[in-house]
């Protein structure tokens, strides 16, 4: 029911996992999917409310370390591709951009909800997005919040394929 949110616990795994991926010589290729109909919603604030001390220093332990997200600010020297399907939002698209490819199903839809209500990009989408799509439309998905459709998506090259759902 979270949509696949990231906690403290799940970035970590999702560090360990990558950096398997990166130092196994039997892989070439990573595909990074939801499960459940859902690509990622982003960081978990329910786990968040939960911090009742030290909030800050926590947030700032955390950003010094990985970044929320986990593997987002790792250097990959072999390909990532995401495997986009429902809501690929906040971190979840942040995540999605530090791969090589982007595939999406028809069902998905990808934007910066987080946006709406104040919340930064902490995981390096504002430096990947306008390298993707440019600086214009960036600043459109970074400051209205709004929500992308895949073909719009395609058109703008943060997509790389439009699939079929399923």
């Amino acid at each position: 029911d979270k949509r696949n949110c990231v906690n403290t616990d799940t970035a970590e795994k999702l560090k360990i996992a990558f950096q398997d991926f990166e130092n196994d010589d039997e892989m070439y290729c990573c595909v990074l999917h939801g499960l459940g109909g859902s690509f990622c919603a982003g960081y978990d604030l329910e786990e968040v409310s939960e911090l009742e001390e030290n909030l800050a220093n926590k947030i700032a332990e955390i950003l010094m370390d990985q970044g929320p997200m986990g593997p987002t600010k790792m250097h990959l020297s072999k390909p990532v591709i995401a495997a986009i399907d429902g809501y690929c939002v906040a971190g979840g698209l942040e995540l999605a951009l530090m791969c090589d490819l982007r595939v999406v199903e028809e069902n998905a839809k990808l934007g910066f909800l987080n946006r709406r209500f104040g919340v930064p990009l902490i995981d390096g989408g504002s430096v990947r997005l306008p390298e993707l799509i440019g600086l214009s439309r960036a600043m459109d998905l970074i400051l209205t919040g709004r929500l992308v459709d895949p073909k719009e998506a395609l058109s703008w090259g943060l997509a790389n394929r439009v699939v079929a759902t399923g």
